[in-house]
């Protein structure tokens, strides 16, 4: 899998999962992972279906956060697993038709173990302090997520507290793969919070 940049979390937009993923699809984000934390199956599935339909025909990708079983009956394009979830290898062999695996690495360890399931890519964080977990992981920050990034031979996303402040340090530091979660989900307009990011990313590749 290459370099993809750009990869949103959608965690309870406000506009609603629909619209801020027609907003993502329509300025080319790559990557949009669809995480209903303690939200049943079905709702799920449901909700996932319609992120497809959005995103057909598109580059996008549409990710389901940890559950396997939804992706693969949303017809989904990957699953995003943790470290207590299903294996990356299991996942494989159960469901075949899921194209994209990712895996959450919280430090080098972690990373590094990650070379033996060889996942599509993995998560690199948190990055800096984030509210979106229940039970945060201990805070890296930059110098260690980029040599958790330079680790592996796939793509890394940055991620945790990543935000219109914060980006630049994490891309300037050596990122190629980030993600935001509240930056673009707590925008009333999604679009235009998504441009604003990207703006920055170009500005930003001088420094690479």
């Amino acid at each position: 899998m290459t370099d993809f940049g750009f990869y949103l979390v959608m965690t309870n937009p406000v506009v609603g999962y629909e619209r801020c993923c027609e907003a993502a699809v329509k300025a080319g984000v790559r990557m949009v992972q669809l995480r209903m934390k303690d939200a049943p199956r079905d709702e799920v599935v449901a909700a996932a279906r319609r992120l497809v339909a959005i995103a057909k025909g598109s580059e996008t990708k549409i990710i389901v956060n940890d559950d396997p079983v939804a992706a693969a009956e949303a017809g989904a394009d990957g699953v995003h697993v943790g470290q207590g979830d299903m294996s990356v290898a299991e996942v494989r062999a159960r469901f075949p038709e899921i194209g994209i695996v990712g895996l959450s690495t919280h430090n080098i360890l972690q990373a590094r173990a990650s070379l033996s399931a060889n996942p599509d890519y993995i998560g690199v964080g948190p990055v800096y302090a984030t509210p979106t977990k229940k039970i945060p992981d201990p805070t890296l920050g930059v110098s260690a997520a980029v040599e958790m990034i330079r680790a592996v031979p796939y793509p890394a996303v940055a991620i945790g507290g990543i935000d219109a402040t914060t980006l630049p340090a994490v891309l300037r530091a050596g990122a190629r793969n980030w993600a935001v979660v509240r930056a673009v989900c707590g925008s009333q307009d999604p679009y235009s919070a998504i441009l604003a990011l990207k703006k920055i990313e170009e500005e930003c590749k001088v420094f690479r």
